[in-house]
């Protein structure tokens, strides 16, 4: 079986983490995605929201394809992608998702000659980053029928903040949870 993994502090999850992880089983050939959130995280995203809201909320994001993989949190990981590799099931195959927006200071990420050497890499277009550059051990998701966006956690939490809705942009159920929580400050569901 093969899983791609895809990680990321998702505060919160939309639905572009959505859309690239159904891609990713239509376009790219692996059996299953995992989402892989982080315990916590270097800079720039040191001021996270608490995991255990993170966590339930990528968790509304499950199917019976995309799963949510705790690995980071169980073993309370710094967020280095190279610290996972131990803690993978030795009973898969994997690889390993990034946005485009990700390559031009990948070269930065701890150990990204040994990640790469440890697992073939998925670039997934974003909208505004072209894939490059790509190292080796990295192949770009393409397909006629891609679809691609700029959606980003930032532009849902700065949407929040100045009071405007974000349904056309997360899952109901994420929605709903962020308006409980009060999570990023006034919230509206919809646009009346």
């Amino acid at each position: 079986m093969h899983v791609a993994l895809l990680g990321g502090v998702f505060d919160p999850p939309h639905l572009g983490h959505v859309w690239m992880a159904q891609q990713m089983l239509d376009f790219a050939g692996v059996d299953e995605v995992w989402f892989l959130p982080n315990y916590t995280q270097s800079a720039p995203a040191k001021d996270a929201t608490p995991v255990e809201h993170r966590l339930a909320m990528i968790t509304l994001l499950e199917s019976p394809k995309i799963k949510v993989s705790t690995i980071e949190i169980d073993n309370k990981l710094d967020g280095e992608t190279v610290h996972v590799l131990p803690f993978l099931p030795k009973d898969r195959e994997f690889s390993f998702v990034i946005g485009s927006d990700q390559l031009a200071g990948f070269t930065k990420w701890l150990d990204w000659e040994k990640l790469l050497a440890a697992m073939p890499f998925w670039v997934f277009p974003r909208a505004g980053y072209p894939p490059e550059p790509l190292y080796n051990n990295m192949k770009v998701v393409e397909h006629d029928q891609l679809v691609v966006s700029n959606l980003s956690s930032t532009v849902i939490r700065d949407r929040v903040r100045q009071g405007r809705s974000i349904a056309p942009f997360v899952p109901k159920a994420v929605a709903e949870y962020i308006q409980e929580y009060n999570l990023y400050r006034k919230f509206l569901i919809s646009n009346s």
